[in-house]
């Protein structure tokens, strides 16, 4: 990687796609964002990314195009090899061949999660550490471990798919996502889940709100449940947590910190450090350039 070199990252989220241009240096210049449209499917979204790549390259000298993405990715191929329902016909998008045909110049493709615990690791909540767990509460809740810097893929790429993890008679993200908080909020006020989300939990929990507060003690008991069992096995130095929900920090510290510590036997929750991702929205993008630069063997 050359000076003054500029990159495209895209970050693919089942909402949203927010993409941006990045230096060689990991500065983001420039932002911008659209809807998925996600019902729309694979081939509308690879769409969107082209038509993205191809604005920056009208007015910009690129050397590269990074892409952060949901799914499950065959990073070698840069391609999609699974996909939950809420993206249509993903799987079997390749969003590396159709780019480098078209541009001519490189593409990486890493998943969202992989991508967002190595913008932590490299420049976040996470760096020096020789083990990090980085989990995304959202939605879902999605997985990855970073040993020494290296993203920890497993045998067939799919390692740290924590969400289907079985708990509780159902699996960790339908009882722990934010999705969850707000449709029970909902229920127990009796009242259409659009008049509820997340920000309006937390803001009526700081109020006193009893059943706000319930409901996201519950979460937080989830969450630490889910991690502790994670950490008996993986063992971390540090588990960083993100996704939308997550910059409640204030409000959720204490309480996941002690949810883990009720589930974790003392000898390892003394050993094990709870953060909060420090990209917020930009750690897609940046994971996926510092994807690209480990694939370039600059990292």
């Amino acid at each position: 990687m050359g000076y003054n070199e500029k990159y495209v990252c895209i970050d693919i989220g089942g909402t949203a796609i927010k993409y941006g241009l990045i230096t060689e240096k990991g500065v983001l210049t420039s932002r911008g964002e659209r809807d998925t449209e996600s019902t729309k499917g694979g081939p509308s979204i690879l769409r969107k990314a082209v038509e993205i790549a191809e604005e920056y390259c009208r007015t910009e000298e690129v050397s590269g195009i990074c892409i952060s993405t949901a799914g499950m990715v065959d990073t070698g191929k840069g391609e999609i090899f699974w996909a939950a329902p809420l993206i249509p016909d993903y799987a079997g998008i390749n969003f590396k061949k159709t780019l480098e045909e078209r541009f001519h110049i490189p593409c990486e493709v890493e998943n969202d999660v992989n991508c967002a615990g190595l913008a932590e690791y490299v420049s976040g909540a996470a760096r020096g550490s020789r083990v990090s767990l980085m989990l995304t509460v959202g939605t879902g809740i999605g997985g990855s471990i970073l040993i020494d810097g290296k993203v920890f893929r497993g045998f067939s790429g799919s390692a740290c798919e924590v969400g289907y993890m079985h708990m509780l008679g159902s699996d960790f993200q339908t009882l722990g996502a934010a999705s969850t908080l707000t449709r029970k909020v909902a229920r127990w006020k009796k009242e259409q889940d659009g008049r509820w989300d997340g920000h309006r939990i937390f803001e009526e929990a700081k109020k006193g709100d009893a059943l706000c507060i319930r409901a996201i003690d519950e979460m937080c008991d989830v969450l630490g449940l889910g991690i502790a069992n994670i950490c008996y096995v993986v063992n971390p130095e540090v588990v960083v947590l993100g996704g939308g929900v997550m910059a409640q920090e204030e409000f959720l510290k204490e309480r996941i910190e002690r949810a883990v510590e009720n589930y974790l036997i003392p000898g390892i929750a003394s050993r094990t450090r709870i953060a909060f991702a420090e990209h917020r929205n930009d750690a897609g993008m940046l994971g996926a350039f510092y994807h690209f630069c480990q694939c370039r063997g600059n990292r």
